[in-house]
């Protein structure tokens, strides 16, 4: 017989792929040695991770292999059980997970070296692997590798099951934890528990459902499948504020002949109370997903992320579907090589993805109407809020509550809540008096009086919105108050003072000055600077440029402890003054200068009051202004104050807002202050 004219051959090199460089992460890793022991009727899995012997040993309980097994099975990559096998365990009659054939190549992803141990009627096999043997047979360009064998002597496992040993682990892996293998573990299955009859333990630790740790975050739950409702997780959820059961069957592409068929998946999806709860923990699972389960196995790590959802509520989503149709004995594998994700332009994965995307809508919708529900419930907790609905008429209050519920929707601590609830009442108002304000046009003089009533509505909302800024005001007056020692005045000034010009002037509320402008400024200034004296250095603590009201000012800090003349002071900032001024007239424009500097101690002309005020009206002709620094804090806190106390009464929403901001939280049957379950 004449030899072929061609010939494909398979390099070891393929092993690069499809074990060496395929897997990430220990948990993934486990998963397949995990799957493995379910395939062979194992009621045991046992984990232990010896971080000082850097070492991972995985035993298990199940039918073992004998060495005619362990060569035309477990050493041929490839072998494909579904094919050559039965397609459900001998023993207990399982849904075999297996399909590839490659798992057992992750193994050396995460480990140098792999020992094999089995016992399988009494018949004591093993073997040794490692990478650089693999390695060195690659380099060969062999297409055969041969493990090295162990005698029976050496095998230690002394009942009939599968030992593996791993050894000479990757750096990654030594810091991995019992604890947080444990958690990953749990979630990548659904098969571990006494249920199944499949235990797990991690270094003598039973994995269990409860190792998930995000069923106590669940707020409402849509359960799918016959008996979902009954799971051993939703038996856990004792928090849980709302469940719905859907329907889990939906029509799908068919094959051969058949124009659809029926799929079913069960299983979960719900939201959590706070976003937050599903942040990534740790460099762990990011739990904002919804996995899709396999036979028990996890096979896609997040359908969420197929859909382009911009929604509030995808921020509080996490679930877990089982869809076995995507898995058939009898259909073409769609798993990916690394088993962790699905092809997903298979016919079968995307009936699933519009099955899905139609149940995200569907919630959305009921968790919108559930949070606002439960945003006006805690609104009502404050007793202030009670009262104010209450007075609405019911269109009015409709509209009231959907403001309300909004809030509800947000993650929010109390303060920031408060704040929220304080605003929500203030745009509540604002529009509601601008509807009363088109009823002006049907003002006749036999209502006039009507104007009246309107007028003064407003005003409440102009005097309760200035109450809201003069309260930040003085939140951050009483921190200068707190904080200022005479060995601190300078710094703690200088942090407040450039970020809140109105403590120097209440009409000036921001800077407006241009980057150009402050350019140049800066750049004046420095040639200043290069020829002070030493004296006038030590004796300034900052100067800074600022734009303000049309106003172009100078803010100088001297120290504390300085104490200056009012020629020597006006002399050092004056030299200052000049040079912004001749700036100011290259714009064009004619807008005044002012010099403020604030110091520690009197000038040395201030020995009586009458000297001061003819000191400063000297000085304010040079458009140059002298504030202490204890006059700083003490002149604005009586500024603002002095609105306050005039105006403690005015009006129904100042009255409503202040009440609001007093957190006057109560139960409406009576009782003491209840936090919000928001």
């Amino acid at each position: 017989m004449d030899k072929p004219k061609y010939e494909m051959r398979m390099s070891l090199n393929v092993l690069n792929h499809l074990g060496l460089n395929l897997y990430s992460n220990v948990p993934a890793v486990l998963s397949e040695v995990v799957a493995n022991s379910w395939d062979a009727d194992a009621t045991s899995v046992e984990i232990v991770i010896e971080q000082e012997r850097d070492k991972i040993i995985i035993t298990d309980d199940g039918h073992g292999m004998s060495e005619t097994e362990i060569n035309r099975k477990y050493l041929n990559v490839g072998y494909e059980r579904r094919k050559n096998e039965q397609v459900r365990t001998p023993k207990h009659d399982r849904p075999v997970m297996g399909r590839k054939g490659i798992g057992k190549l992750s193994l050396f992803s995460i480990a140098e070296t792999v020992v094999v141990h089995t016992v399988k009627d009494r018949e004591k096999s093993g073997f040794v692997m490692s990478v650089a043997d693999i390695k060195a047979a690659i380099e060969k360009e062999g297409s055969t590798y041969h493990p090295e064998p162990l005698d029976e002597s050496e095998i230690t496992l002394g009942k009939e099951g599968t030992q593996i040993i791993l050894t000479d682990l990757k750096k990654r892996v030594s810091r991995t934890t019992s604890i947080a293998l444990r958690k990953r573990l749990a979630r990548r299955f659904s098969i571990i528990g006494t249920e199944h009859n499949f235990d797990v333990t991690i270094d003598g630790t039973r994995v269990t459902a409860g190792d998930r740790d995000y069923f106590d975050k669940l707020q409402y739950m849509w359960h799918y499948g016959d008996g979902s409702e009954k799971s051993k997780e939703s038996r856990r959820l004792e928090k849980l504020e709302h469940t719905q059961k859907r329907t889990g069957t939906f029509k799908g592409p068919g094959e051969g002949d058949a124009d659809s068929v029926n799929y079913r998946v069960r299983g979960w999806i719900g939201t959590v109370r706070k976003s937050g709860d599903l942040n990534t923990e740790n460099g762990g699972d990011n739990l904002n997903k919804i996995v899709v389960m396999v036979r028990g196995k996890l096979a896609q790590e997040d359908i969420l992320e197929d859909f382009s959802e911009g929604g509030l509520y995808t921020k509080y989503i996490i679930g877990e579907i089982h869809a076995d149709f995507l898995d058939q004995d009898d259909s073409e594998d769609i798993a990916t090589t690394n088993r962790q994700e699905i092809i997903k332009d298979d016919p079968r994965y995307r009936a699933l993805q519009n099955w899905v995307r139609g149940e995200l809508k569907h919630i959305q919708s009921r968790w919108t109407d559930l949070r606002k529900e439960q945003g006006e419930q805690e609104a009502r907790k404050i007793d202030a809020i009670d009262k104010w609905l209450e007075r609405l008429n019911s269109g009015e209050r409709r509209q009231a509550k959907s403001l309300f519920g909004k809030i509800g929707q947000l993650t929010l601590d109390e303060n920031d809540k408060a704040g929220l609830y304080q605003q929500c009442v203030l745009a509540f108002e604002n529009i509601r008096y601008k509807g009363k304000l088109e009823a002006l046009e049907q003002i006749t003089p036999e209502n006039l009086d009507a104007v009246t009533q309107i007028f003064a509505a407003l005003d409440d909302i102009e005097a309760s919105l200035y109450y809201r800024i003069v309260q930040e005001r003085l939140r951050v007056i009483e921190a200068l108050r707190a904080h200022v020692t005479d060995n601190a005045k300078e710094k703690v000034v200088q942090e407040y003072l450039y970020e809140h010009l109105w403590l120097l002037d209440p009409s000036w509320d921001r800077a407006t000055e241009t980057p150009l402008m402050e350019q140049s400024v800066t750049t004046a200034f420095a040639k200043i600077d290069s020829n002070l004296t030493d004296e006038e250095r030590r004796g300034r603590f900052d100067i800074k440029y600022k734009m303000t009201s049309g106003k172009h000012v100078i803010i100088e800090l001297k120290r504390a402890d300085q104490v200056l003349s009012e020629y020597d002071l006006g002399y050092q900032v004056g030299k200052y003054r000049n040079a912004l001024l001749k700036l100011v007239e290259t714009t064009g424009k004619n807008e005044p200068v002012e010099v403020v500097c604030i110091v520690g101690k009197p000038l040395t002309e201030w020995k009586t009051p009458v000297q001061q005020e003819e000191s400063k009206k000297s000085l304010a002709v040079r458009d140059i202004r002298v504030v202490l620094y204890n006059e700083l804090i003490e002149d604005a806190y009586r500024n603002y104050q002095a609105f306050l106390d005039k105006n403690r009464e005015a009006g129904r929403v100042y009255r409503l807002i202040r009440d609001i901001g007093n957190r006057s939280v109560t139960h409406k049957l009576g009782g003491g202050p209840d936090e919000p379950n928001c």
